[in-house]
């Protein structure tokens, strides 16, 4: 049988493989290991996996890549970022190492809001090509498709003006993008004492114009789109976030919520009643909600680099939320501020000490499950006949080293598609 391409000698091939859901309690503990493994692709899917030998008695292929035995796993798949901003926030950098809580950086105009003063100066061609940068390194670090957040913008123009970036990278780039408007980010110091005035412009202009923007894009054939709000003091209380949320479901976006990142206000059984596909951050989410989140079919997205990055000792308790049985994905939530973090590997070098993943725990919550968090969990997120043959090549011989030995550069190569994208 004829495969455009042959992945061999791998090995460890590490499938993440999941029977088309995501991952829960102890199967998370279960990466799918195939010891002296193969891959087939054609077009762009994966046509076989199973062991080398039996791979090359019925596959052919004119490219055969020979993994040097070493670890083959799915491609990293980042559930929340905003890689799509102007500007730095290195002097907030210090201000937090001297002791400044990040709630006070962004009530005296710091965080988001002094991301958003450049943003909106920033041209599209601007935006498009800082961002472009950051993908690259998201790339180098193994990760194929990624979801982007607008946000930066807090005004119809700009939060429009992200989204035609989003629309752009995903023209431009390998990696696969997955848009999510977050409009309700933060309130805009022109609503600053008006946050229900901000929250009925989100709902009826902001809304409805990106939903008009998807349904013009062609990122409408490829990926959800999604809706977000942070709720949270100092943000959106749950009586504006429902309203976001509510008008947002009404138009047809699918949702997501920044939820209990600082504060528990009732932002998880919100996102939940209303069938959101992940909440995120959850760090301050009560049992109660756990529980209820174990009984869903939403996502549970931790993101330690925050934490990590804040210096602080308090991360979610993933080991709490894994053992009642959510469905755990985990993300770099790369940002200009809170966390500068491109790297997947990074983000589980971090969970499995602070949050007490296992290694296998941690790989497919960066995964499978960061593939369900953000709707495309059927074709992404596993090495599993029939799924896209988004692969990896890392440079070692055991997959857990790629939480373990944290700071170096573990990717050897990256297929998109089965095309090889990168190679260190």
């Amino acid at each position: 049988m004829k495969a455009d391409l042959i992945v061999s000698n791998i090995g460890q091939l590490v499938t993440c493989s999941s029977g088309g859901a995501p991952k829960r309690g102890t199967a998370m503990q279960d990466v799918g290991i195939i010891e002296n493994g193969a891959v087939a692709v054609s077009e762009g899917k994966i046509a076989a996996v199973g062991k080398y030998d039996e791979i090359l008695r019925t596959f052919e292929a004119d490219s055969v890549i020979d993994a040097g035995g070493k670890v083959v796993c799915p491609a990293f798949v980042d559930p929340h970022t905003h890689i799509v901003f102007a500007g730095n926030r290195l002097n907030e950098f210090e201000l937090k190492i001297k002791g400044a809580e990040y709630l006070e950086i962004l009530a005296n105009g710091g965080g988001i809001i002094s991301t958003v003063r450049h943003t909106r100066e920033a041209s599209i061609d601007e935006l498009v090509e800082q961002s472009l940068r950051r993908l690259d390194k998201m790339l180098a670090c193994g990760t194929a498709t990624v979801e982007i957040k607008t946000g930066y913008g807090l005004d119809t123009e700009t939060e429009l003006k992200m989204l035609a970036a989003i629309e752009q990278l995903d023209h431009r780039h390998a990696i696969d993008i997955v848009p999510t408007f977050l409009a309700a980010h933060a309130v805009p110091p022109e609503f600053k004492d008006d946050a229900d005035g901000y929250t009925e412009l989100i709902c009826s202009e902001m809304l409805p114009l990106a939903w008009d923007w998807y349904q013009s894009s062609h990122l409408k054939t490829k990926a959800p789109f999604f809706a977000d709000v942070f709720t949270e003091r100092n943000a959106f209380n749950v009586p504006q976030s429902y309203k976001v949320l509510k008008t947002a479901k009404e138009l047809g976006f699918a949702l997501k919520a920044h939820v209990d990142e600082f504060t528990n206000l009732g932002g998880s059984r919100l996102a939940l009643e209303l069938g959101a596909v992940s909440i995120d951050h959850l760090d301050a989410i009560s049992d109660h909600e756990i529980e209820l989140l174990a009984n869903s079919g939403t996502i549970g997205i931790v993101t330690p680099t925050v934490n990590f990055n804040f210096g602080s000792t308090q991360f979610a308790d993933a080991r709490k939320l894994i053992d009642t049985g959510c469905a755990v994905a985990l993300s770099t939530d790369y940002n200009p501020g809170s966390a500068p973090c491109p790297s997947q590997p990074m983000a589980m070098a971090i969970a499995c000490p602070y949050q007490r993943l296992l290694p296998a725990e941690a790989l497919n919550a960066a995964t499978v499950n960061a593939a369900h968090a953000i709707g495309l969990g059927d074709k992404i997120g596993s090495i599993e006949e029939g799924k896209q043959a988004d692969i990896l090549i890392l440079d070692c011989t055991d997959y857990r080293e790629t939480a373990h030995e944290f700071g170096r550069d573990v990717v050897a190569c990256v297929f998109k598609a089965g095309m090889l994208v990168y190679k260190k």
